[in-house]
Protein backbone atom coordinates (compact mmCIF):
# COMPACT_ATOMS: atom_id res chain seq x y z
CA UNK A 1 0.00 0.00 0.00
CA UNK A 2 1.52 3.22 -0.76
CA UNK A 3 1.29 5.55 1.71
CA UNK A 4 3.63 8.34 1.06
CA UNK A 5 1.30 11.18 0.89
CA UNK A 6 -1.66 11.15 3.36
CA UNK A 7 -4.55 13.50 4.63
CA UNK A 8 -6.19 13.09 7.89
CA UNK A 9 -9.23 15.05 9.75
CA UNK A 10 -9.74 14.98 13.06
CA UNK A 11 -5.77 14.36 13.60
CA UNK A 12 -5.24 16.21 16.78
CA UNK A 13 -7.15 13.41 18.53
CA UNK A 14 -8.22 10.43 19.00
CA UNK A 15 -7.86 7.62 16.12
CA UNK A 16 -6.93 10.09 13.90
CA UNK A 17 -4.13 11.01 16.13
CA UNK A 18 -2.70 7.27 16.29
CA UNK A 19 -3.21 7.20 12.80
CA UNK A 20 -0.71 10.07 11.82
CA UNK A 21 1.73 8.86 14.24
CA UNK A 22 1.72 4.92 12.73
CA UNK A 23 2.25 6.43 9.45
CA UNK A 24 4.55 9.08 9.99
CA UNK A 25 8.26 8.15 8.87
CA UNK A 26 10.84 9.49 6.73
CA UNK A 27 9.46 9.93 3.06
CA UNK A 28 5.78 10.63 3.93
CA UNK A 29 4.18 13.70 3.56
CA UNK A 30 1.06 14.46 6.29
CA UNK A 31 -1.85 17.01 6.01
CA UNK A 32 -3.12 16.86 9.54
CA UNK A 33 -6.65 18.94 9.95
CA UNK A 34 -8.39 19.66 13.33
CA UNK A 35 -9.93 22.18 15.24
CA UNK A 36 -7.79 22.37 18.37
CA UNK A 37 -4.28 24.32 16.79
CA UNK A 38 -2.40 23.45 20.28
CA UNK A 39 -2.97 19.89 20.04
CA UNK A 40 -2.59 19.72 16.30
CA UNK A 41 0.79 21.03 16.70
CA UNK A 42 1.91 18.70 19.28
CA UNK A 43 1.00 15.87 16.63
CA UNK A 44 2.69 17.88 14.41
CA UNK A 45 5.72 17.65 16.58
CA UNK A 46 5.97 14.12 17.65
CA UNK A 47 5.11 12.96 13.53
CA UNK A 48 8.20 15.29 12.26
CA UNK A 49 9.90 13.58 15.36
CA UNK A 50 9.43 10.41 13.63
CA UNK A 51 10.94 11.67 10.65
CA UNK A 52 7.96 12.41 8.28
CA UNK A 53 7.11 15.98 6.33
CA UNK A 54 3.80 17.59 8.35
CA UNK A 55 1.47 20.30 7.49
CA UNK A 56 -1.32 20.92 9.67
CA UNK A 57 -4.76 23.09 8.83
CA UNK A 58 -7.36 24.18 11.64
CA UNK A 59 -10.34 23.22 9.59
CA UNK A 60 -13.72 22.58 10.27
CA UNK A 61 -15.16 19.89 8.38
CA UNK A 62 -18.75 21.33 8.22
CA UNK A 63 -16.99 24.12 6.07
CA UNK A 64 -17.36 22.55 2.56
CA UNK A 65 -15.82 25.11 0.49
CA UNK A 66 -12.43 25.36 3.30
CA UNK A 67 -12.65 21.83 2.72
CA UNK A 68 -12.88 22.01 -0.60
CA UNK A 69 -10.24 24.12 -1.09
CA UNK A 70 -7.60 22.60 1.31
CA UNK A 71 -8.40 18.90 0.04
CA UNK A 72 -8.13 19.90 -3.23
CA UNK A 73 -4.75 21.86 -3.10
CA UNK A 74 -2.73 19.57 -1.24
CA UNK A 75 -1.66 17.84 -4.37
CA UNK A 76 -1.48 14.09 -5.08
CA UNK A 77 -2.89 11.89 -1.95
CA UNK A 78 -2.35 8.14 -1.77
CA UNK A 79 -4.82 7.92 2.00
CA UNK A 80 -7.24 9.82 2.91
CA UNK A 81 -8.75 9.06 6.61
CA UNK A 82 -12.38 11.13 7.67
CA UNK A 83 -11.85 10.25 11.43
CA UNK A 84 -13.40 14.01 12.86
CA UNK A 85 -16.42 13.17 14.49
CA UNK A 86 -18.81 14.01 18.01
CA UNK A 87 -21.19 11.65 20.24
CA UNK A 88 -23.86 13.13 22.43
CA UNK A 89 -26.79 10.91 23.72
CA UNK A 90 -30.68 12.14 25.08
CA UNK A 91 -31.05 14.38 28.40
CA UNK A 92 -33.23 14.55 31.01
CA UNK A 93 -36.46 16.73 30.58
CA UNK A 94 -38.57 18.27 33.40
CA UNK A 95 -41.80 16.25 31.76
CA UNK A 96 -41.88 14.41 29.10
CA UNK A 97 -39.25 11.52 27.78
CA UNK A 98 -35.83 11.94 27.09
CA UNK A 99 -35.12 13.94 24.21
CA UNK A 100 -32.19 15.56 22.05
CA UNK A 101 -31.85 19.07 21.83
CA UNK A 102 -32.85 19.79 17.95
CA UNK A 103 -29.36 22.34 17.41
CA UNK A 104 -27.60 19.14 19.28
CA UNK A 105 -29.39 16.45 16.14
CA UNK A 106 -28.28 19.20 13.87
CA UNK A 107 -24.85 19.69 15.23
CA UNK A 108 -23.63 15.51 15.32
CA UNK A 109 -25.39 14.89 12.12
CA UNK A 110 -23.67 18.11 10.08
CA UNK A 111 -20.30 17.24 11.88
CA UNK A 112 -20.62 12.88 11.59
CA UNK A 113 -22.26 13.06 7.77
CA UNK A 114 -21.40 16.49 5.96
CA UNK A 115 -18.04 16.40 7.50
CA UNK A 116 -17.67 13.07 5.77
CA UNK A 117 -19.07 14.08 2.69
CA UNK A 118 -17.21 16.96 2.41
CA UNK A 119 -13.75 14.40 3.26
CA UNK A 120 -14.50 12.53 0.42
CA UNK A 121 -16.19 14.29 -2.19
CA UNK A 122 -13.07 16.27 -2.99
CA UNK A 123 -10.79 13.64 -2.12
CA UNK A 124 -12.63 11.32 -5.08
CA UNK A 125 -12.04 14.59 -7.36
CA UNK A 126 -8.26 14.57 -6.71
CA UNK A 127 -7.84 10.71 -6.89
CA UNK A 128 -9.42 10.27 -10.46
CA UNK A 129 -7.05 12.49 -11.90
CA UNK A 130 -4.36 10.30 -10.37
CA UNK A 131 -2.33 7.57 -12.52
CA UNK A 132 -3.32 3.90 -11.26
CA UNK A 133 -0.44 2.28 -9.24
CA UNK A 134 1.12 -1.42 -10.08
CA UNK A 135 -2.26 -3.09 -8.68
CA UNK A 136 -3.82 -0.43 -10.43
CA UNK A 137 -5.01 1.44 -7.30
CA UNK A 138 -5.59 5.64 -7.69
CA UNK A 139 -5.90 5.97 -3.90
CA UNK A 140 -7.87 4.87 -0.62
CA UNK A 141 -10.22 7.00 1.38
CA UNK A 142 -11.19 5.51 5.01
CA UNK A 143 -13.87 7.09 7.09
CA UNK A 144 -14.63 6.25 10.74
CA UNK A 145 -18.52 4.82 11.00
CA UNK A 146 -18.73 2.61 14.40
CA UNK A 147 -20.75 -0.57 15.27
CA UNK A 148 -23.45 2.08 16.49
CA UNK A 149 -24.58 2.64 12.87
CA UNK A 150 -25.80 -1.02 12.96
CA UNK A 151 -28.24 -0.44 15.84
CA UNK A 152 -31.26 1.76 17.06
CA UNK A 153 -29.82 2.81 20.08
CA UNK A 154 -32.57 5.04 22.15
CA UNK A 155 -29.92 6.58 23.90
CA UNK A 156 -28.08 7.85 21.26
CA UNK A 157 -30.12 8.32 18.16
CA UNK A 158 -28.14 11.11 15.91
CA UNK A 159 -25.37 9.30 16.51
CA UNK A 160 -26.76 6.10 15.27
CA UNK A 161 -28.43 7.58 12.55
CA UNK A 162 -25.42 9.15 11.38
CA UNK A 163 -22.82 6.52 11.85
CA UNK A 164 -25.05 4.40 9.91
CA UNK A 165 -25.41 7.06 6.98
CA UNK A 166 -21.47 7.16 6.93
CA UNK A 167 -21.33 3.21 6.59
CA UNK A 168 -23.53 3.13 3.93
CA UNK A 169 -22.55 5.78 1.96
CA UNK A 170 -19.02 4.33 2.09
CA UNK A 171 -19.85 0.47 1.39
CA UNK A 172 -22.18 1.45 -1.36
CA UNK A 173 -20.83 4.52 -2.94
CA UNK A 174 -17.00 2.22 -2.86
CA UNK A 175 -18.95 -0.69 -5.52
CA UNK A 176 -18.87 2.12 -7.98
CA UNK A 177 -15.45 3.60 -7.49
CA UNK A 178 -13.66 0.49 -7.10
CA UNK A 179 -14.02 0.77 -10.97
CA UNK A 180 -11.90 3.43 -10.76
CA UNK A 181 -9.28 2.16 -8.58
CA UNK A 182 -10.59 4.24 -5.56
CA UNK A 183 -10.86 2.19 -2.84
CA UNK A 184 -13.06 2.90 -0.15
CA UNK A 185 -13.34 1.68 3.58
CA UNK A 186 -15.90 2.29 6.28
CA UNK A 187 -14.78 1.47 9.96
CA UNK A 188 -17.79 -0.08 12.59
CA UNK A 189 -15.80 -0.23 15.25
CA UNK A 190 -16.43 -0.77 19.04
CA UNK A 191 -15.52 1.48 21.75
CA UNK A 192 -11.98 2.74 21.38
CA UNK A 193 -9.82 4.42 24.00
CA UNK A 194 -10.17 7.75 23.44
CA UNK A 195 -10.87 11.40 24.88
CA UNK A 196 -14.31 11.07 23.25
CA UNK A 197 -14.99 7.98 25.32
CA UNK A 198 -13.48 9.16 28.65
CA UNK A 199 -15.89 10.56 30.58
CA UNK A 200 -18.23 7.14 30.06
CA UNK A 201 -18.89 6.28 33.44
CA UNK A 202 -20.46 2.88 32.26
CA UNK A 203 -19.01 -0.59 31.13
CA UNK A 204 -18.04 -0.46 27.61
CA UNK A 205 -17.22 -4.01 26.14
CA UNK A 206 -14.61 -4.96 24.10
CA UNK A 207 -12.64 -1.80 24.72
CA UNK A 208 -9.85 -1.31 22.52
CA UNK A 209 -6.34 0.43 22.74
CA UNK A 210 -6.21 3.79 20.01
CA UNK A 211 -3.08 1.89 19.06
CA UNK A 212 -4.52 -1.35 18.68
CA UNK A 213 -7.59 0.43 16.86
CA UNK A 214 -4.98 2.60 14.54
CA UNK A 215 -3.08 -1.10 13.50
CA UNK A 216 -6.56 -2.64 12.53
CA UNK A 217 -7.75 0.15 10.80
CA UNK A 218 -4.35 0.06 8.40
CA UNK A 219 -4.56 -3.38 7.61
CA UNK A 220 -7.94 -3.23 6.44
CA UNK A 221 -7.27 -0.23 4.19
CA UNK A 222 -4.30 -2.13 2.93
CA UNK A 223 -6.03 -5.19 2.19
CA UNK A 224 -8.82 -3.33 0.43
CA UNK A 225 -11.75 -3.96 2.42
CA UNK A 226 -14.75 -2.19 2.23
CA UNK A 227 -16.09 -2.37 5.73
CA UNK A 228 -13.41 -3.15 8.71
CA UNK A 229 -14.58 -4.43 11.82
CA UNK A 230 -13.60 -4.52 15.69
CA UNK A 231 -14.06 -6.22 17.74
CA UNK A 232 -16.12 -9.19 15.71
CA UNK A 233 -17.98 -10.38 18.35
CA UNK A 234 -20.10 -7.07 19.24
CA UNK A 235 -20.21 -6.06 16.03
CA UNK A 236 -22.00 -9.55 15.15
CA UNK A 237 -23.75 -9.33 18.09
CA UNK A 238 -25.14 -5.88 17.28
CA UNK A 239 -26.52 -6.70 13.69
CA UNK A 240 -27.87 -10.04 15.53
CA UNK A 241 -29.89 -7.61 17.76
CA UNK A 242 -30.77 -5.27 14.80
CA UNK A 243 -32.63 -8.10 13.21
CA UNK A 244 -35.50 -8.31 16.49
CA UNK A 245 -38.61 -6.20 16.13
CA UNK A 246 -37.22 -2.31 17.50
CA UNK A 247 -39.64 -3.25 20.68
CA UNK A 248 -38.01 -6.12 21.89
CA UNK A 249 -34.62 -4.84 20.76
CA UNK A 250 -34.86 -1.66 23.25
CA UNK A 251 -35.98 -3.96 25.81
CA UNK A 252 -32.65 -4.56 25.89
CA UNK A 253 -31.06 -1.34 25.15
CA UNK A 254 -32.92 1.08 27.79
CA UNK A 255 -31.87 -1.47 30.43
CA UNK A 256 -28.05 -0.95 30.01
CA UNK A 257 -26.54 1.79 31.41
CA UNK A 258 -25.35 3.72 28.45
CA UNK A 259 -29.38 3.79 27.24
CA UNK A 260 -29.70 6.37 30.24
CA UNK A 261 -30.12 9.72 29.50
CA UNK A 262 -27.08 11.90 29.38
CA UNK A 263 -24.75 8.68 29.63
CA UNK A 264 -22.87 10.88 27.33
CA UNK A 265 -22.27 14.41 26.67
CA UNK A 266 -25.79 16.18 25.66
CA UNK A 267 -23.72 18.67 23.05
CA UNK A 268 -21.08 16.17 22.05
CA UNK A 269 -17.18 15.64 22.57
CA UNK A 270 -15.33 16.52 19.43
CA UNK A 271 -12.68 13.74 18.15
CA UNK A 272 -10.60 16.23 16.74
Amino acid sequence: MKRDMILITGASSGIGRAIALHLAAPGVLLHLGGRDPDRLEAVARDCAARGARVLTRRQDVRDVEGMAEWIGGAGPLDLVFACAGITASTASRAAGAPREAPGQVRRVLDVNVGGVINTVLPALETMSGQARDGRGVRGRICAIASVAGLVAFPGTPSYCASKAAVDRFMVATGGNTARDGILLSSVCCGFVRTPMVAANDFPMPGLTEVDDAAAAILRGVAAGRRRIVFPWWLVAGSRLMDLLPPRLAELYYSRQPAGQAGSMPETGGMSS
